[in-house]
């Protein structure tokens, strides 16, 4: 019989693969499925399935699940993952996947082992954006399973993925901003001077502390963005690139952070020389007094006080989302600000910041007609609008998009 029991709870399965293109030997498969007689059946079902549709993979029979993902770290992140990227694999597989799924072989592992295991994470308090990362990461190592024919199908590809719920995003009001600068002047040396230029930058906390000197031009008010910085859990500190073509960029900057940078440049050298270390321009813009890199995680702890001292409720990452929303709100053109902040394409700036752009679509309709009232008069013709004869090649002044760096370059000396 195709099904048999074996003990209680307990079903063995047997079913004639074919032969053996290779050998032309015959084989056979053999299962134990845990469980009812109806699920071995359905087993069963799901095996003649995939032979007739030429996708049936006898893999390893011992092989669980937790094996095959730490085969996986060694083979496949370690080799195409960036260090902090695999990092964060090892952390999601060593600490959840396996202790959750690591015993299931792989050959039997289903899309309700994953439903439960997604399920229960929520339950248990982990985040659904966080679950996500976890479906997202096991998704991704079955997939490469099925290439290697260790599995015939993906099971995650049974299940929907975990919908992720949108924070609140928190920006800084004109206020908030004279709140924030006040209490972050009593924060370590020089955390003020890295969330100034945070602020008015829209940089990321990698980007700002990977910054060297050499990219700094405070003439022209110029920045560019060529590389970042990241701390593994070994205490190890790694600079990348950034992630994206698109994350090459230049960014202008405003003249008062120009001013400020030129002041605290002063400082650092007068710290350098008193230290014996002159600062050169590949030097980190924002690093200890010695010019070793700042600990990422120590930024943000010193960020997370200052906003408590100021009575603020703002993550550090919300300097960025800040920045942009005020470039928004100056009537900047999107494009330029997805530029400007290094997004992939400008359907993230859109999707990010959407809830922002009603208000300002008025605004601009309100300002377009006022544009055209000069040029345009009521006539005739049921009352369509009508364009006199004498200003219909007038250029209509100050009807140009609002774009970054269109105005002077700013010479701070």
């Amino acid at each position: 019989m195709p099904v048999r029991k074996r003990s209680k709870g307990s079903w063995e399965i047997y079913l004639d693969a074919g032969r053996d293109p290779g050998t032309g030997r015959r084989l056979r498969h053999y299962e134990t499925i845990k469980g009812t007689r109806r699920e071995a059946a359905q087993r069963l079902a799901e095996l003649e399935i995939s032979i007739e549709k030429g996708t049936y993979i006898k893999s390893p029979r011992a092989l669980t699940l937790g094996d095959y993902l730490m085969e996986w770290l060694r083979s496949h992140a370690e080799l195409h993952c960036r260090p902090r990227t695999e990092e964060g694999y090892r952390h999601i597989i060593t600490h959840y996947l396996i202790p959750a799924l690591g015993r299931i072989r792989l050959s039997q592992l289903r899309p309700q082992h994953i439903s439960n295991y997604c399920s229960n994470a929520v339950r248990r308090g982990l985040s659904n954006r966080t679950v996500l990362h976890h479906f997202r990461l096991l998704h991704k190592a079955l997939k490469d399973g099925v290439k290697l024919g260790l599995i015939g199908v993906n099971p995650c590809d049974g299940i929907d993925a975990p919908q992720p719920v949108d924070k609140e995003m928190k920006i800084l009001s004109p206020n908030d901003v004279s709140k924030f600068f006040t209490a972050a002047q009593e924060a370590p040396w020089p955390c003020y001077y890295l969330f100034y230029t945070m602020l008015f930058t829209g940089l990321r906390r990698s980007e700002a502390l990977g910054l060297p000197w050499r990219h700094l031009d405070l003439d022209l008010c110029t920045l560019k963005v060529r590389q970042t910085l990241h701390r593994l859990s070994g205490g190890k500190y790694v600079i990348q690139p950034p992630k994206t073509h698109k994350g090459w960029r230049q960014i202008d900057m405003p003249p008062s952070l120009a001013l400020l940078l030129r002041e605290y440049r002063s400082e650092v050298e007068t710290q350098r020389l008193l230290l014996g270390k002159p600062l050169t321009d590949k030097d980190f813009v924002f690093a200890h007094a010695d010019g070793s890199p700042l600990d990422p995680s120590t930024v943000t702890h010193i960020f997370a006080r200052v906003v408590r001292k100021s009575g603020l409720e703002l993550r550090l990452h919300d300097l960025r989302h800040s920045f942009a929303s005020v470039m928004l709100a100056a009537g900047v053109n999107v494009k330029v600000i997805s530029q400007s902040l290094g997004h992939a394409n400008i359907g993230i700036t859109l999707d990010t910041y959407a809830h922002l752009l009603p208000g300002m679509g008025k605004v601009a309709a309100e300002r377009f007609e006022k544009l055209l009232k000069p040029w345009l008069s009521k006539k005739g013709n049921g009352g369509k609008m009508v364009a006199k004869p004498d200003e219909l090649d007038t250029r209509l002044e100050g009807f140009e998009p609002t774009t970054l760096g269109s105005e002077d370059r700013c010479s701070v000396r």
